[in-house]
């Protein structure tokens, strides 16, 4: 079945390139697109968008239209809004693609009204099953997929980041169409007067980080010696996390601790949680450390490719074919040991490129 497809995106940060998870998107739109051999159109919004547009250019687009200009550079939900529906109204597509950004997420959602269409967010993929378009995503905090099918027309699909192969191909000098889009003053009112961000010392959520470092209660309980050691316990986490470059996860059990008057650890908060919250982290590793492994948990690690922990217990739930590797043994012992390896590893290189200096 042919059906016009749309793919929207938007400048990253930096003003210049794509945000990864559009290069994903851009796989399915581009997937879709050939397997039915419906016209796919590129639609980019931002302060400049020629960059992005030549890093995109071989995708096999009948055209580039664009809305750009300083009004449409940073995150605004009426500038998006706007922006999205005169893109969508250029191209009259029955079918929009586009990657679940926290922009997009917030800015696109509103499409489905003002173009009488539908939308769904946090899809994991779409695929035509016996000539119909299907499309697949999780429920109930990742325990249920769901699979399902929508007649209305446009409808516009926000895709998870992690769930397709990127798109990849030579950048090229590409063609615009740019598309006027004129603001009224209401609709400029809200204003970025700055972001504020941690400090990259300070970042224990990292998205790409090629290795996802969950910590248990165990961390906060009672040791051999019958006392507890949260302040050993958060020197040697930030301290790994520092020199492996991990992100951080933490169990319901462990981030619920601050509310029932028990030792925790400072830095953890619920932001970090794994688990019971429809949080399905991506990483390629994941290691996990006196955690026990229970069901909640586990489902939350659901799109790890490598599962790895440690914990003193041999018969822990990651025993129980949870787990790829189990290392019995003491996590404070085997994370202290992991750090010493990793500042050797550290001084190693740095010695190379001085020499090489």
């Amino acid at each position: 079945m042919k059906e016009n497809i749309l793919f929207l995106a938007h400048v990253d940060e930096s003003g210049n390139g794509l945000p990864r998870q559009a290069y994903e998107a851009l796989g399915v739109a581009v997937d879709l697109a050939q397997q039915s051999g419906a016209p796919l159109t590129i639609g980019l919004i931002g302060g400049d968008v020629q960059f992005a547009a030549d890093s995109i250019a071989n995708a096999g687009a009948a055209k580039i239209l664009a809305v750009s200009g300083p009004d449409f550079q940073l995150p605004r939900f009426a500038s998006d809004a706007q922006a999205a529906e005169s893109l969508c109204r250029a191209a009259t597509p029955e079918l929009i693609l586009a990657p679940a950004t926290s922009r997009f997420l917030r800015g696109l959602p509103v499409l489905a009204h003002r173009l009488q269409g539908r939308v769904d967010t946090h899809v994991s993929s779409l695929r035509f099953v016996d000539g119909a378009l299907t499309a697949t995503r999780w429920f109930y905090r990742q325990r249920i997929e769901g699979v399902f099918q929508r007649e209305e027309r446009p409808w516009i699909v926000l895709l998870d980041a992690g769930c397709h192969e990127p798109w990849r191909g030579a950048p090229a000098k590409a063609s615009i169409e740019a598309i006027p889009v004129t603001q009224s003053p209401a609709a400029k009112r809200t204003a970025v007067t700055g972001i504020r961000a941690p400090k990259a010392d300070t970042q224990t959520i990292r998205p790409d980080a090629a290795l996802l470092f969950v910590a248990g209660a165990g961390w906060t309980k009672k040791q051999s010696d019958g006392k507890s050691h949260p302040q050993e316990a958060e020197k040697l986490i930030l301290a790994f996390l520092r020199s492996s470059g991990a992100s951080l996860g933490g169990s319901k059990s462990l981030v619920d601790q601050s509310g029932e008057n028990q030792a925790v650890l400072g830095f953890m908060t619920h932001l970090n949680q794994v688990g019971q919250t429809g949080a399905t982290p991506r990483h390629p590793k994941g290691l996990s450390t006196c955690c026990h492994g229970e069901e909640p948990h586990v489902v939350g690690w659901r799109f790890i490719n490598e599962r790895r922990a440690v914990n003193l217990d041999p018969n822990c739930g990651w025993a129980r074919g949870k787990a790829d590797v189990l290392y019995v043994a003491n996590a404070f012992e085997v994370i202290a040991k992991v750090n010493d390896l990793l500042a050797e590893t550290t001084k190693k290189e740095e010695e190379t490129a001085s020499a090489s200096d």
